[in-house]
């Protein structure tokens, strides 16, 4: 059997653009060349292969077979038996891919624009996702069972301009709803940002939610909090799901208690510790949400309409400028910090939270590979979703829907 890696370093595959979807088409046809969908992927990836014939000197149909059935040495190979078929749109680093594997799901299509993210996917998953959703001619996605979408939140999201429908990205799930109405999934599952409820006083929700209707399916959501499933922070998000003929219950997920940040820290690192002047509070309030803000650092902050005495506190100091103590949650991990700026109180010190931490109260697993550039990585993990939650989500989904 011929490893993944092997025919990866003689392809030379490597993303070095987020429209190659000649890459996308060859991985894909690998992974589902037994399952019945590989008519979607196999004449543009024989089509592609043939350009590499030099090197391997493979250009017709049976030629390619040779190298099938393939060994996926990734950390997350698909499974080789499966309960039902999923799509991955949105994809980022796999936020999604991992639970819905775990729980004996095989994906048959992957979309994801970012090409900095489309490495992390293709290193943990032997598997390129296609580029922009709103170029792809929508043939190319094959029938499935369940279709997931953390669809752009920036529209929505109170750290983004908020321009829902009017910004572009907001209506790019009107291409989502094209997938649907094309090939009808079983469910939909989809997640974005708590400020979605709010948005436009609530229609932007409801019109969401109608449109789903009209497709045909019964819509029911749930604003749900990745403390709840057993990571130590306070991540709201709401949580879409859809089917032909029963609505999902939400009652039925098994949440966890609250764990605390300091559970899960490296023991032993190359940790940064602030080395400039901080002040850390003797009055503290442990928050209702599991939060602990326990101090900052002595930077300008906003001060104007603030009452006299809560100048520091988190809901209007600045994120960098926080410093959370370790025996509580730390707070949702945003997209929009590059540096990673995440300062936290344990055992007396002061420290950033080390990148490997940052993946883990997401819950990701160790074992996830990560590209070698800190920047997009600390953008990459404030993108994606809990993976704790969307397992349990998925767990119910089999159980309730399919």
């Amino acid at each position: 059997m011929v490893k993944y890696s092997t025919v990866k370093k003689k392809l030379k595959i490597a993303v070095d653009r987020a429209t190659d979807n000649g890459l996308a088409h060859l991985t894909h046809y690998f992974q589902n060349h037994v399952n019945g969908v590989s008519q979607h992927y196999r004449k543009p990836a024989t089509e592609y292969l043939s350009l590499l014939s030099d090197e391997l000197g493979l250009v017709e149909e049976p030629q390619m077979q040779m190298l099938l059935p393939m060994k996926f040495d990734v950390p997350f190979p698909p499974p080789v038996e499966y309960d039902f078929t999923f799509i991955d749109l949105f994809a980022g680093i796999g936020g999604f891919r991992i639970p819905m594997q775990e729980n004996k799901g095989k994906c048959v299509f992957t979309s994801e624009f970012n090409f900095h993210a489309q490495r992390s996917y293709e290193l943990n998953f032997g598997e390129i996702p296609f580029g922009d959703i709103t170029t792809l001619d929508l043939d190319i996605v094959p029938k499935h069972d369940v279709l997931t979408a953390g669809f752009p939140c920036q529209p929505f999201s109170i750290s983004g301009k908020m321009k829902g429908f009017e910004d572009t990205r907001g209506t790019l799930i009107y291409n989502v709803f094209q997938i649907i109405e094309k090939r009808h999934p079983k469910v939909i599952f989809l997640e974005n940002v708590k400020h979605l409820i709010h948005h436009d006083g609530g229609n932007t929700l409801k019109t969401i939610l109608k449109d789903l209707e009209d497709l045909g399916y019964k819509v029911s959501w749930k604003l749900l909090n990745a403390s709840d499933f057993g990571v130590p922070q306070n991540r709201e998000r709401i949580i879409i799901i859809g089917h032909k003929s029963k609505k999902f219950d939400f009652t039925k997920l098994k949440t966890k208690p609250k764990p605390v940040l300091k559970d899960i820290l490296e023991i032993e690192g190359e940790f940064e510790f602030l080395n400039e002047p901080y002040t850390i509070l003797d009055d503290y309030k442990v928050q209702e949400s599991g939060l602990i803000f326990i101090g900052y650092r002595n930077k300008s902050i906003r001060k104007a309409g603030v009452r006299p005495g809560t100048i520091h506190l988190s809901r209007v100091h600045k994120q960098p400028n926080r410093i959370y103590s370790t025996d509580g949650l730390h707070p949702a991990l945003p997209s929009q910090e590059s540096s990673g700026r995440f300062w936290i109180y344990h055992e007396g010190k002061v420290r950033k939270l080390t990148i490997n931490e940052c993946y883990r109260i997401m819950g990701f697993p160790d074992k996830f590979k990560k590209i070698n550039n800190t920047g997009e990585l600390y953008r990459q993990i404030g993108n994606s979703v809990c993976v704790p939650m969307v397992k349990e989500i998925t767990k119910q989904i089999k159980e309730q829907l399919l």
